[in-house]
């Protein structure tokens, strides 16, 4: 059963160019401005992924202004942590990093096991298809939250 959205979610991967880009991206045309969404890294040392950007463009989501962001750029920024009511952590280390920056407050997290399409298949391809893979997970864990969107 679908729940009720949370006013903000931050979506968390690793580098902030793949996994997390997707998420934020889906869920704002998804469900619109009903929620706040954002995404962040452990690290921000990557641009946002281009076979991320190709596959998303594939379900009219657009990813290429995107720009990578640290957990630390998100706070000097003015996005504190505690202001988010979900946290989703798409990969082990950034739970791990989340819930160690989320310790001290009341916020929930949850954590997707979205698998890393980066360096997969041989063919440009066999690549795309592993994005898809990726997305798609994604789609299905937002409409299995949130139900389908009106």
């Amino acid at each position: 059963m679908a729940e009720d959205l949370p006013q903000s979610v931050l979506f968390c991967c690793d580098h902030n160019a793949v996994r997390s880009p997707m998420a934020e991206g889906i869920m704002k045309k998804l469900y619109g401005i009903d929620v706040y969404v954002q995404s962040a890294g452990i690290r921000n040392d990557l641009e946002i992924d281009g076979f991320a950007i190709a596959v998303c463009e594939e379900i009219g989501v657009e990813l290429s202004r995107h720009r990578s962001r640290s957990f630390a750029e998100m706070e000097k920024r003015g996005d504190q942590l505690s202001s988010f009511d979900l946290v989703v952590a798409l990969t082990p280390a950034s739970r791990a990093e989340a819930e160690s920056l989320t310790r001290f407050y009341h916020i929930d997290m949850e954590y997707w096991p979205i698998s890393d399409p980066s360096g997969q298949g041989e063919s440009r391809e066999n690549r795309l298809d592993a994005y898809r893979k990726s997305r798609d997970e994604i789609v299905k864990h937002l409409v299995e939250r949130w139900g389908r969107p009106a």
